[in-house]
């Protein structure tokens, strides 16, 4: 009962990580005038937010070692909340930047340290459901921000109930800090394995190179289509834009059904399977859209949301397997901040892209990556597998 509970609020905190995620892009366009900046100073809290997640995840590693997983877990959504507070407090655009330093570590810290908790304790279905709850707060965080807009309140009103929300995970935290497994050796056996990692490096570590760029891929693919999706649509096929918000939207809402699908999956499929299987299905789904009919496009965003879903959740799970219970929480670092790098840096690199070739180009784009990622896929795995049977 206490493992179970515990699992609980562990899906309580990813909702949490979700929640900040979707708010700033639902806000904004209410934001920028009250800040009086141009609307794509957005980009920059973006990124600001990212680059702290990047840098977070990368030390995660030693900083999970040194304090543990529950009071890592515990201080970093504490200090969102409080980032989040004083986003609901501040009218300037600067202090909002400062802000977005807190809130970008913070994150970083909770998915790393999360993510290799639950690949080490629980079984794959619970990592696929831990990300199908990220998506539940995904999709709140913008209704939460909405439901105050359609009020009148203002924009802060939504960031101030969001922290709130936040704060009341902290308590919760706190009070199921006894039910965490400790780590099964001690810090000394830590430190020396450190020590080892250091000196051989863990770069080394056969598919590890592989891995970091299937998780920059798979990331490239997931932002750059959440993103730049909706654009396609008005574009290039002609669509209104609350029809093409709304057939966005349809594409997350697939990436929090598969998740939760595949989570029955893991029962007949192990997660390299699941990983093939969901790269197939978006390259169904990117198919669907190339055709030159309507009727393709509805599918095709749910099969590109479908397919997206197992594959993080299962390379995350497979970790501890592919390199090791030992150093699995410096990787897991690792992996979450190459991910982050994709979802940095790529969305802004295809919208420069597009200004010469037209958002029609985001298919091909996606499909070279998604070529990519299953090349670089198998390459993992076969050297995985070479060194297994060594």
């Amino acid at each position: 009962m206490k493992k179970r509970f515990l699992l609980l609020v562990i899906y309580l905190a990813f909702i949490s990580l979700g929640l900040p995620d979707s708010l700033l892009g639902a806000a904004w366009p209410a934001m920028f005038e009250d800040l009086n900046v141009p609307v794509d100073y957005a980009g920059f809290i973006s990124m600001i937010v990212a680059a702290g997640t990047v840098v977070s995840s990368l030390l995660s590693g030693k900083v999970i070692r040194r304090f543990g997983v529950p009071m890592v877990t515990t201080f970093s959504v504490a200090m969102t909340a409080l980032a989040l507070m004083g986003f609901s407090l501040s009218g300037d655009f600067m202090y909002l930047c400062l802000l977005a330093i807190p809130l970008g570590l913070g994150a970083g810290s909770v998915d790393a340290a999360l993510n290799n908790y639950v690949a080490l304790h629980y079984r794959a279905r619970h990592m696929n459901w831990l990300h199908s709850f990220w998506g539940v707060g995904a999709a709140l965080g913008p209704m939460i921000m909405a439901g105050h807009l359609a009020r009148g309140d203002s924009w802060s009103s939504g960031y101030d109930t969001v922290a709130w929300i936040q704060l009341g995970l902290v308590c919760l935290l706190v009070l199921s800090l006894p039910l965490w497994v400790k780590q099964r050796q001690t810090e000394d056996i830590a430190a020396d394995h450190e020590h080892r990692a250091q000196g051989t490096g863990l770069l080394a570590l056969p598919g590890l190179k592989q891995a970091l760029v299937v998780f920059f891929c798979y990331c490239t693919i997931e932002a750059n289509f959440g993103l730049w999706g909706a654009s396609y649509l008005v574009f290039e096929r002609g669509y209104e834009v609350d029809q093409a918000a709304r057939l966005t939207s349809l594409y997350f809402v697939g990436i929090t059904v598969g998740r939760l699908l595949s989570g029955f999956l893991t029962a007949y499929l192990t997660n390299r399977q699941l990983v093939y299987f969901g790269q197939g299905v978006i390259g169904v789904g990117l198919g669907l859209l190339f055709l030159p009919f309507s009727y393709a496009v509805v599918p095709g965003f749910l099969l590109v949301g479908l397919g997206c879903a197992p594959i993080f959740p299962s390379l995350l799970h497979e970790t501890p397997v592919n390199f090791g219970e030992k150093n699995s929480q410096i990787i897991m670092g690792y992996q979450m901040a190459s991910a982050y790098v994709g979802i940095t840096l790529m969305p802004f690199a295809f919208g420069k892209i597009a200004a010469f070739t037209g958002y029609y180009f985001l298919l091909g784009f996606l499909a070279i990556f998604l070529v990519l990622i299953y090349w670089m896929t198998r390459w993992m795995n076969q050297t995985l597998s070479d060194r297994t049977t060594e």
